[in-house]
C-alpha cells in the first residue's frame, strides 16, 4: 500500500509501506478519508516524543471493511484501543485504561495509508447519506462531546449557561456543536485567524470573535479550551464565572497560565479531558447521523499524495476550513 510517513521534523514522505496484517479479532479497513489533527501537527513539528519517526500518523478515519463477514460495510473508526477488563474499562471510563493504545502512536500505525487494521469492536457502521469525509469527523467531534458532557455534569445545571470555546479548529468547532446539541445555546468561539473566523461564521453558523475582542468583564459558566497554551489557560481562569468550569482539551503546551488563587477563591473547577469513552464515540456518531451536529460540510479534501503540502499549509496558516481530510489515491 501507499502511505504518508512521518520521517522527521516537518518531513513527510509518500511512499510504499507494508500492508497491515490483522491480529485475531481485528479486521482490515480500506481507508476512504483521514483527517489531519492538531496532534498530527505536533508530531510533524517534532514536538511529540510519543510519536517518534518513522511513523504513519492519522487517527481520524473512515473507510470500508475489506475482509471477513462484514466486507463492504462502511464504518467510522474509534482509534482508541483499550483492554476492556481493567477498573477504568469496567467503569465505562475506558479512555483512562492504563494499557490504552491509539493508532498513530507505536505500536499501532495510523490511518494516513491505504489500509488499516482495527479491532472489530472499534468500528461504528455508517448509514447511507453520510459521506466518508463526514464520517471521519466522528473522532474530533467526540473529543468535544466528551468534554462538554463532563463540563455539564460538573456544573450540575444547563439553564442560563454561557459557554466559551477557545480555538476554531475541528476540536473547538466540535465542542461548539456539541454544546448546542447537548442543550447549551449561548456559545461564543474565539479564533485568531481572520479567514477561519469568516469561514466559521458563514459556513458553520457560529458566533466567533478575535481574542482581543473579548470583553474583559465578560464571565462564562463553561469554558472549553481546545488550544491548551499558557495564554488560553490564563484567559480561562480569568473569565470563568464564580463556580464555573474550565474543560481543557488542547495540548498546545504543557505548563503555565492558570490563576490558582482566583480559581480557589471562586471555586472554579478545572477538568483535563482526554479523547472520549467508547460510549461517547457511539453517542457522537449517533448525533451526527441524526443531523444534530449540522451538515458536517466544513472539510477541505486533498489527495493523500499531497499530504506534505497540506501539513505545510496548515503550519503557515493558509487553511480556512477547520479540517483537511486526506483521501488515499486510487491503487
Amino acid at each position: 500500500m501507499k502511505a504518508l510517513v512521518y520521517t522527521g521534523a516537518e518531513t513527510l514522505d509518500y511512499a510504499a509501506a507494508p500492508d497491515p496484517v490483522p491480529a485475531p479479532g481485528e479486521v482490515l479497513i480500506r481507508v476512504e478519508s483521514a483527517g489531519i489533527c492538531g496532534s498530527d501537527m505536533h508530531a510533524y513539528l517534532g514536538h511529540d516524543e510519543r510519536r517518534p519517526a518513522p511513523l504513519i500518523l492519522g487517527h481520524e478515519v473512515s473507510g470500508v471493511i475489506a475482509d471477513g463477514t462484514q466486507a463492504g460495510q462502511r464504518v467510522t473508526v474509534n482509534p482508541l484501543v483499550t483492554c476492556g477488563s481493567c477498573r477504568a474499562c469496567r467503569a465505562g471510563r475506558d479512555n483512562l485504561c492504563p494499557d490504552r493504545q491509539i493508532i498513530s502512536m507505536p505500536p499501532r500505525p495510523g490511518g494516513f495509508a491505504g489500509l488499516l487494521a482495527m479491532p472489530a469492536g472499534n468500528l461504528v457502521p455508517v448509514p447511507a447519506g453520510i459521506g466518508p469525509d463526514q464520517a471521519a469527523l466522528a473522532e474530533p467531534i467526540a473529543c468535544g462531546w466528551h468534554a462538554v458532557r463532563l463540563g455539564r455534569a460538573a456544573l450540575g445545571e444547563d439553564a442560563g449557561i454561557r459557554a466559551l470555546v477557545f480555538g476554531g479548529g475541528a476540536i473547538g468547532l466540535g465542542a461548539a456543536l456539541s454544546l448546542a446539541a447537548q442543550g447549551i445555546a449561548d456559545v461564543t468561539m474565539i479564533e485568531p485567524n481572520v479567514a477561519r473566523r469568516r469561514y466559521l461564521e458563514l459556513h458553520c453558523g457560529q458566533q466567533v470573535i478575535a481574542p482581543d475582542a473579548l470583553d474583559p468583564a465578560a464571565r462564562f459558566e463553561l469554558i472549553v479550551d481546545g488550544v491548551g497554551i499558557e495564554a488560553t489557560r490564563a484567559r480561562s481562569s480569568a473569565i470563568a464565572a464564580p463556580g464555573g468550569v474550565v474543560v481543557h482539551i488542547g495540548l498546545g503546551s504543557a505548563a503555565g497560565g492558570l490563576d490558582i488563587r482566583r480559581m480557589t477563591l471562586q471555586e472554579i473547577t478545572f477538568i483535563g479531558t482526554y479523547t472520549y469513552t467508547a460510549q461517547d464515540f457511539r453517542d457522537t456518531a449517533a448525533a451526527m447521523f441524526e443531523g444534530r451536529l449540522g451538515a458536517l460540510d466544513w472539510t477541505e479534501r486533498r489527495p493523500l499524495s499531497h499530504g506534505a503540502a497540506a501539513f505545510a499549509d496548515i503550519r503557515a496558516g493558509r487553511v480556512a476550513a477547520p479540517k483537511i481530510v486526506l483521501k488515499p489515491d486510487a491503487p
